[in-house]
Order: C-alpha cells, then sequence, then structure tokens
C-alpha cells in the first residue's frame, strides 16, 4: 500500500459536503452587519455538486454503453455529476482496421483523458470500466494506470473513492478472475 496511501482521508480536501472557505468564527463575537451580510452571501451559493470522473476504455463499444449507463445512473443523485473520460487508444489504426475495430464516435461528448489531467485530482470520486481479456483489464487501460504514477507519488488521489465496471465476450474468458 505504500506510505502513508489507501483509503486515507487526504489532510488536505474537507469532507464531502463542506465547503472549502467554510467560515468558523463565532457568530456571537462577530459584528452583526458582517453576519447579515455573510449569511445573505451563504444563501447566495449554490452548494457545489460532487464530480464523479467516469473514465473508460472501449474498443468496440460495450463499455461506452456501460459506460453512459453508469453516468445515467450517476446523474440521478441530486447534487452529484458524472463526467465521461475516454482512455486514449494505444494501437495504430492499421492494427484498428485490421481487427474491424468501428471508430470511435468523436461527437464531441467524451473527451480523451489523460493521467496529467488535474480532473483526476480534483474528482470527488473516480469510476473506471474497461474490457477484460484472458483474465486481465485492457492493455490500454493498464498504460493508463501506469501513467498516474506521479500523482500516487504526490499523494492526490489519496482518499479518493473509486470504482470499477468491466464487460467481457466470452463466457470463460477470465472475467472470473479479473472482476
Amino acid at each position: 500500500m505504500g506510505k502513508g496511501g489507501g483509503c486515507v482521508p487526504s489532510k488536505t480536501r474537507p469532507p464531502l459536503g463542506v465547503p472549502d472557505h467554510q467560515d468558523l468564527r463565532d457568530p456571537d463575537t462577530t459584528d452583526p452587519v458582517e453576519n447579515n451580510t455573510d449569511q445573505e452571501e451563504r444563501q447566495q451559493q449554490q452548494p457545489r455538486k460532487l464530480k464523479i470522473l467516469i473514465v473508460f476504455y472501449s474498443m468496440y463499444g460495450h463499455v461506452e454503453i456501460l459506460a453512459r449507463r453508469v453516468k445515467k445512473g450517476v446523474d440521478s443523485i441530486d447534487g452529484v455529476e458524472g463526467l465521461l473520460y475516454r482512455v486514449p487508444e494505444t494501437l495504430p489504426e492499421e492494427v484498428l482496421a485490421q481487427m474491424r475495430v468501428p471508430l470511435p464516435r468523436r461527437d464531441g461528448d467524451v473527451t480523451e483523458i489523460s493521467a496529467a489531467a488535474e480532473e483526476l485530482a480534483e474528482a470527488d470520486g473516480l469510476l473506471f470500466g474497461f474490457p477484460t481479456r484472458y483474465g486481465a483489464m485492457a492493455a490500454q487501460m493498464k498504460a493508463f494506470f501506469d501513467s498516474t504514477a506521479e500523482l500516487w507519488r504526490l499523494q492526490r488521489l489519496a482518499g479518493v473513492p473509486a470504482g470499477i465496471f468491466v464487460s467481457t465476450g466470452t463466457q470463460g474468458g477470465g472475467q472470473e478472475t479479473t472482476a
């Protein structure tokens, strides 16, 4: 697990539902005029939505369908927003053409994510989706996870809850050891 890693909540991140700039002053000791303006500002502020990143890799589109359904479920919760991100393809286009892989939809609603993306470190939760192949995750997803080493070294993802969802094509194709 490493030094100070794992499921320990981050010491720099406030608990869920607590604003980053929470005023901890005693209201009895503050100026009444200032106290009234603070109350007005708080009433005007909307509570911050929790951001759940749904990061997936999908070669043939099956995991993308799952990711979109996961997003629909996440979005159905009040105060929570799901954001879709696609892991970059690592295979050359010639190889993909020989494998008869359909071109991914490029309609702009799903952007590619890199491990250096600030969105990962700022997320309130992470969900990862990928296909299983012979008892392991797709190499593209493994490459993405490997590229996040710097975020883990700096403890930027410490305390961020995460989960996975997988898809597989055949019975006995390794999914029983992957999921």
